[in-house]
């Protein structure tokens, strides 16, 4: 066994791209900054301050961000720009260093000549370690290949020809591909894709041009994103992609590759988004208690008793719960709470009730669905048991909705698809969501929400759309608020 195979299984993290690059440019700063501590009296706060704005230039430059194609001379622009940028962090945080006139003045530029250099050559080694490292297989990955010629048998070639790139192929998914003509075995069409990984235990696939319709390409592709496989696509136009130096493009011997951004829902991110739906529904309660109290008496006055209406909704994974309301409405019977769609023009709502919808005041008791873990503040608006089964019919992506907690607002409500418009559209939008979730996004559609609906009564048509509006004939277009009383 080779020294570095045996570095490897003692510190099996370097491995990993990130820390091992992290730790070195940090390292760099150290070593650069020695002289400095040496001839000048100044503490560590520059030289914290240098490695902080170091850090943070590479990772700003997508430095860190685990790649295929490693060139410390591609990256030797940002490089510099890193080292510049720390040179002047040092001098920010230590005043006297630098000075005109000051005999300690020349180890400024002394210390932004060796960070620079450091920089450099800490990275330089660092990416032949990873090279030696993938070309043995210690360090890569296997992947499955989906789509035959053109573009993934040269695309398998290539990286079968070039190990140091990080992806071993071990098979192509493509309908009706020839074995003679594959540099890899072919392992049947897109329906056997997840069963072939699983079997053979790879976790990285490329999408390159498959043959399979593309709704049905899209949707495998979102099941891999789910079970948090590495997934790469090659885009359409692939050819001038690389040229134009996209982001979070590489190209592989003039085949541009696209890594597709992971999971976010995962368990750490789900507690962090739970923690913020207590938090701030425990104080919501707190604050909005007065108010719902003058609202539950005036409803009260109007419709009678039992001015909390409590309806079955759907939640994630399908599941129903109760949901809780102000009443604007008594309606007749059970059988119209649950199939009638929309209430707005019914001439038994009061002014209190309309007040209270066009307000979205009713909606408040749902911070106890909130607290509850029934619902979250982001997420897919729930809807009823009968139009969930009406709507999955029409829509073929409506029950893909179901996969996080359904929300007392959502990116749809904030792009004003809420009330009278296309359930195509606000299905489009709340898979979008889902798909590119965020804490951080969650934290945004809140901060929306509140001038949405100071700006917007319900039931406004959508002023901002993702695509094109669904015709009016389409089996999926329903109109109607979404959350009847």
């Amino acid at each position: 066994m080779r020294l570095t195979d045996r570095f490897v299984d003692r510190l099996p993290w370097v491995r990993s791209q990130r820390p091992l690059l992290v730790l070195l440019d940090v390292l760099a700063v150290v070593v650069a900054a020695a002289p400095v501590l040496g001839t000048v009296d100044v503490s560590a706060v520059p030289v914290g301050a240098a490695a902080a704005a170091v850090f943070l230039t590479c990772h700003s430059a997508d430095l860190y961000r685990p790649r295929l194609v490693l060139s410390a001379l591609e990256d030797l622009p940002r490089l510099l720009l890193a080292a510049g940028l720390g040179t002047l962090a040092l001098v920010a945080a230590a005043p006297r260093v630098g000075v005109t006139g000051d005999p300690t003045w020349p180890v400024v530029p002394a210390f932004a000549a060796s960070l620079a250099l450091l920089l450099v050559a800490l990275r330089a080694a660092a990416y032949a370690t990873t090279h030696a490292l993938r070309r043995r297989g210690r360090a890569g990955h296997p992947v499955i290949i989906v789509g035959g010629e053109p573009v993934g048998s040269a695309l398998a070639a290539t990286l079968l020809d070039q190990p140091h790139l990080g992806l071993r192929p071990v098979g192509i998914v493509e309908r009706g591909a020839s074995a003679r003509r594959l540099p890899v075995p072919p392992l049947g069409g897109i329906d056997r894709l997840e069963r072939a990984m699983t079997d053979l235990g790879v976790h990285d696939v490329v999408f390159a041009f498959p043959e399979p319709p593309d709704a049905e390409t899209v949707a495998v592709v979102r099941r891999c994103v789910e079970r948090d496989h590495q997934v790469f696509v090659v885009p359409r136009f692939h050819e001038l992609m690389g040229a134009t130096g996209t982001r979070g493009a590489e190209v592989v011997q003039g085949v541009t590759l696209m890594r597709l951004r992971r999971w976010g829902h995962r368990p750490l991110a789900r507690w962090g988004k739970r923690a913020l739906d207590v938090g701030f529904a425990s104080v919501g309660l707190v604050l909005a208690a007065p108010v719902i109290a003058a609202c539950a008496l005036a409803s009260r006055i109007e419709t009678g008793p039992g001015v909390v209406f409590k309806q079955t909704r759907v939640g994630v994974g399908g599941r129903p719960f109760t949901l809780y309301k102000l009443r604007s409405l008594k309606p007749d019977d059970e059988a119209e709470s649950a199939t009638r769609w929309s209430i707005d023009g019914d001439e038994r709502v009061g002014p209190v009730g309309r007040f209270l919808r066009r307000t979205s005041l009713d909606e408040l008791p749902q911070l106890v669905n909130v607290l509850k873990g029934d619902m979250s503040l982001v997420g897919p608006r729930p809807e009823r048991p009968y139009f969930v089964d009406t709507f999955s019919r029409a829509e073929s992506r409506y029950a893909d909705r179901h996969r996080v907690p359904t929300g007392l607002t959502g990116l749809a409500q904030v792009h004003r698809l809420r009330g009278d418009t296309s359930i195509s559209e606000r299905t489009r939008v709340d898979n979008f969501y889902i798909e590119n979730w965020s804490l951080w996004s969650d934290v945004k559609i809140l901060c929306r929400t509140l001038p949405v609906l100071v700006r917007a009564p319900r039931g406004e048509v959508g002023a901002v759309r993702l695509g094109p509006a669904a015709p009016a004939a389409r089996p999926g277009r329903r109109r109607g608020p979404d959350a009847p009383s």
